[in-house]
């Protein structure tokens, strides 16, 4: 499952990619919306969650960290 969601002038893309073990990692991009050409910030398995949903919120709430502390 993928998500996209704008945040102080980026979009976040974050993603639950399933794993053969049954958990799903967490994904995120992050993009300035503003900013041509784009450049694009990719960051694979931050952590592993048992929920999909679980692995999606703990993308974002990364994603948000990153965002406040990069600008």
């Amino acid at each position: 499952m993928n998500r996209l969601i704008h945040y102080k002038g980026y979009e976040v893309a974050t993603a639950a990619q399933p794993l053969p073990n049954g958990l799903f990692a967490a994904n995120l991009t992050i993009e300035k919306a503003t900013v041509t050409p784009r450049r694009a910030y990719s960051f694979d398995a931050l952590d592993y969650f048992f929920d999909e949903e679980h692995a999606l919120a703990y993308a974002f709430r990364w994603g948000r960290l990153w965002i406040d502390n990069h600008r």
